[in-house]
């Protein structure tokens, strides 16, 4: 609901802006209030660095501050560095309320630099960020910026940007603002651009503690994080079309789905579960987000109880009664109390199962071995790395193997993106396919089996944000959103109106689920057209005034042509090309020139550093006829790179959608393949 904010409410917020944007507080600088007790905080990084690499990591910190200050900074961050495994600068963590405050508040020369200041403060809303005085936004370690000086240089840019420069961004370093042209975006961000040589984990670890490189995931070091929403709906679809693969129906109830993971990502599950109908059960080790899906409402249930956990199971799946019941206690406990049920009563519980640990992360917190409780992993992962990176690998092995005997009796399991496969492949644990590619294992991922060909028809996670802060704003682009894709849907082929259908109810529903974390952001999967014409619509709304203020329009990572990732995006690219990543990297430039206001590079993100590029971007939709134009360029190329390159692989849907696209669009010529029809032609040629 609407709420009207007094006048001096809001004249002190502009205040504390204006402040928060006047750069590095030298005189004096602020107290050092340290970590706040009353937040979650990241684990301990274990860098393992030469005392000749904690000089450079020192002296790189104090690169941003006057000589004056150095000696009384240089101890504090030394501190930090031995404490933490990282210089966060926490004496610089601003004190203000950090959320999405209305884009006329921000104190700019242009709109499109408000809208990154208000995306990126969202990414590091208490609401939304997983740890947010490190700086990270979900994932664990997905960083917005490295420190808290950086954040408060990139502010003070923004605030002074005019439409003629652009902001540079090295890894959450601030380059500078360079002259450009006001075609040109606000803001260009790479993330982790290690040489690929040296773009292994352990360098990874090293060059975050010194301060030149970064790990943003996906959009938090790109700021379009929406908060869990914007996988809830990923997460629903991923429920729904594995039931019409696996189990035959979309009707998912008395179906139980087992995972883990209640945290930034992660935490999407529950909801999702509900929503699709079926039973889900979540384990997560760490109270910290469970206590916060519960109280969010989104998780119905907690017990670390697993006999209760079990009946509680077996009654809903009777009942066929929605619920989402969070355990309090280590999935692979889960995983094989389930089995011995099975092996005691004969009774399978559980129809649908899958990993949201983030085990692109597992040595540092993102996964938490059976065999500790939750403190001692805490205290073991930064006492002694190696051995809990042995224990890491013994419980990934416990937990395949009851997964695989609960496979064998009728569970359907698939690997979420998460690099849980490939961990526990690293692990020794028993996940090869016998005969599979370099990309397959024995379970598919949910891109091989689920959401592959989804992408393939041009659908995937367009999202849009009301910078005016009015829930009034979102009903009402909710509304144009559905209305659209109503319209367009009615002369679209029987598997493209599936998934019109599934985001038509979605977005018509999306209300009444209580999806909004942080900024007033909307989420749906919509194919090249959808996007488009929803982006004009908006557009439109707000020239006429019916949308009170701009809107962004952005996208996940995980896309069409965001991402190339060949264990998770791009696993279904068989023709050789999955470890390649040229889509993403075009992606990134194409986007830039055809009128994005900020776009992203990044090495990693769901997989893990070294294993993924991946990017994205935001564009300030004013109600300008430049902005549609630039929507309309910038949206079609944004789409059709990454169905085209799925068209060449030889993927049928892909190549179906781009010669439907290419009809409706004169100017499109995409280089189509010719398959090889008879592979008699390939035996003879080799033979000889």
């Amino acid at each position: 609901t609407h709420v009207a904010v007094p006048l001096n409410d809001t004249v002190d917020r502009m205040l504390n802006l204006k402040d928060l944007c006047s750069g590095l507080p030298l005189d004096p600088m602020p107290p050092n209030r340290g970590r706040d007790p009353s937040m979650p905080h990241a684990p301990v990084r274990t860098p393992i660095l030469t005392p000749e690499e904690e000089r450079l990591a020192l002296r790189n910190s104090l690169r941003y501050f006057p000589p004056t200050h150095h000696n009384h900074l240089a101890s504090e961050f030394a501190q930090e560095l031995r404490q933490y495994g990282h210089i966060y600068m926490y004496r610089f963590c601003p004190p203000v309320h950090m959320r999405a405050y209305p884009i006329d508040q921000y104190p700019c020369r242009t709109p499109q630099a408000a809208s990154i200041m208000l995306m990126i403060m969202n990414n590091l809303d208490p609401a939304v960020a997983q740890f947010p005085q490190e700086l990270v936004t979900y994932g664990g370690n997905g960083q917005v910026f490295s420190n808290w000086a950086q954040f408060r240089l990139v502010m003070y840019y923004l605030s002074e940007m005019t439409e003629e420069q652009t902001l540079v961004m090295y890894s959450g370093h601030p380059a500078g603002l360079f002259p450009s042209l006001p075609s040109s975006p606000r803001a260009i961000i790479t993330n982790g651009m290690v040489i690929p040589n040296y773009s292994s984990r352990e360098q990874y670890e090293k060059m975050f503690a010194l301060g030149v490189s970064m790990y943003g995931q996906m959009t938090a070091g790109s700021y379009c994080y929406i908060g869990p929403q914007g996988i809830v709906h990923g997460t629903m679809l991923t429920v729904l079309n594995a039931g019409r693969r696996y189990l035959g129906s979309d009707d998912l109830r008395g179906r139980v789905l087992v995972t883990s993971g209640l945290g930034g990502m992660s935490g999407a599950q529950a909801k999702a579960a509900v929503i699709a109908g079926c039973v889900g059960v979540i384990a997560e080790v760490d109270a910290t987000p469970l206590r916060k899906r519960h109280e969010q409402g989104w998780l119905m249930e907690v017990t670390s109880d697993i006999e209760h956990c079990i009946r509680r199971i077996r009654e809903a799946k009777r009942s066929k009664t929605p619920l989402s019941l969070g355990y309090h206690g280590n999935v692979v406990d889960l995983w094989e109390r389930l089995l011995k049920e099975y092996e005691m009563t004969d009774e399978l519980l559980v129809d649908l199962g899958s990993d949201q640990t983030s085990l692109h992360n597992p040595f540092s917190g993102g996964y938490y071995p059976v065999q500790l409780s939750f403190q001692q992993a805490n205290q073991l992962m930064a006492t002694d790395p190696a051995h809990f990176k042995t224990m890491v690998h013994e419980s990934l092995c416990r937990q395949v193997a009851a997964i695989n005997k609960l496979s064998e009796a009728g569970m359907f399991f698939w690997d979420y993106g998460n690099a849980f496969l490939l961990e526990a492949q690293r692990a020794g644990a028993a996940v090869q396919k016998e005969g599979g590619g370099a990309t397959e294992f024995r379970y598919p991922s949910y891109v091989q089996h689920i959401m592959g060909d989804i992408f393939s028809l041009g659908f995937g996670p367009f999202r849009w944000v009301c910078t005016s802060g009015d829930s009034r704003d979102l009903a009402l682009t909710d509304d144009i959103a559905a209305t659209v894709l109503e319209e367009i849907s009615a002369n679209v082929t029987e598997r493209v109106q599936q998934q019109y259908n599934d985001n038509i109810r979605w977005i018509r529903e999306a209300g009444k689920h209580s999806m909004v974390v942080g900024s007033q952001a909307r989420i749906l999967y919509s194919d090249q057209k959808g996007r488009v014409c929803i982006a004009l619509a908006i557009n439109k709304a707000i020239a006429d005034g019916r949308v009170s203020a701009p809107v962004v329009i952005s996208r996940d990572h995980h896309d069409v042509s965001g991402t190339d990732s060949p264990f998770r995006e791009t696993s279904n690219v068989y023709d050789g090309s999955a470890f390649c990543a040229d889509m993403a990297v075009q992606n990134f430039v194409g986007d830039a020139f055809r009128g994005a206001t900020w776009v992203s590079l990044h090495n990693g993100g769901g997989v893990g550093w070294g294993e993924v590029i991946n990017g994205g971007f935001g564009l300030l939709l004013d109600g300008s006829e430049e902005a549609a134009k630039r929507a309309s360029l910038m949206l079609n190329w944004d789409v059709s790179n990454g169905v085209a390159r799925r068209c060449w692989s030889g993927n049928s849907n892909a190549y179906e959608t781009i010669q439907r696209t290419m009809k409706e669009q004169r100017q499109l010529r995409v280089t189509m393949p010719f398959p090889v029809q008879d592979e008699h032609v390939l035996d003879r040629a080799l033979q000889g």
